[in-house]
């Protein structure tokens, strides 16, 4: 079996796979989020998100972002959990830690063909939009209705397991 963390790069080294993969003809699609409590909404987004191209790479908020962007007691999981565990997953090619707000910087940098966010976004509500657009890039909302998330799973936990 092959260790997950071996999905698990910089920047600096996806600029080369990005590179060699556009060499080959393929499409690079790039998604992202926090991914703190892996539900079917986050399977379902990264599975539509693979299916527009051929390198799905998967930005994953840092721990101190998730905590800023989530609030107190978050995330649940340390970001070296939660990249292996998207790392493991048949649809994600690789994984980038980042520790940005947004993910501008990592989307000029890799310039990917795609910019692939969940449903909870709309074409104009995309923080990067205007960086993915200024590049010739392409946005895509793909996964599946907002009927999932982990703030709601947490209070499902919480309910049947009280203290």
């Amino acid at each position: 079996m092959v260790d997950p963390k071996i999905k698990i790069k910089t920047v600096e080294e996806l600029k080369e796979i990005v590179s060699q993969g556009r060499a080959s003809g393929c499409t690079v699609v790039f998604a992202n989020g926090c991914f703190d409590l892996i539900h079917a909404g986050h399977t379902r987004y990264l599975e539509a998100a693979k299916e527009l191209g051929d390198i799905l790479i998967v930005g994953i908020n840092s721990d101190q972002c998730v905590a800023v962007l989530k609030g107190a007691g978050r995330p649940l999981q340390p970001e070296a959990d939660r990249a292996e565990i998207l790392a493991s997953m048949q649809c994600v090619d690789y994984v980038l830690l980042f520790d940005a707000p947004t993910v501008d910087g990592i989307l000029k940098e890799l310039r990917p063909d795609v910019h692939a966010k969940g449903t909870d976004y709309t074409q104009e509500s995309v923080p990067e939009r205007n960086t993915v657009l200024a590049y010739g890039g392409q946005l895509a909302i793909v996964g599946d209705a907002k009927d999932h998330s982990t703030k709601d799973l947490i209070q499902t936990i919480v309910s049947k397991f009280p203290t």
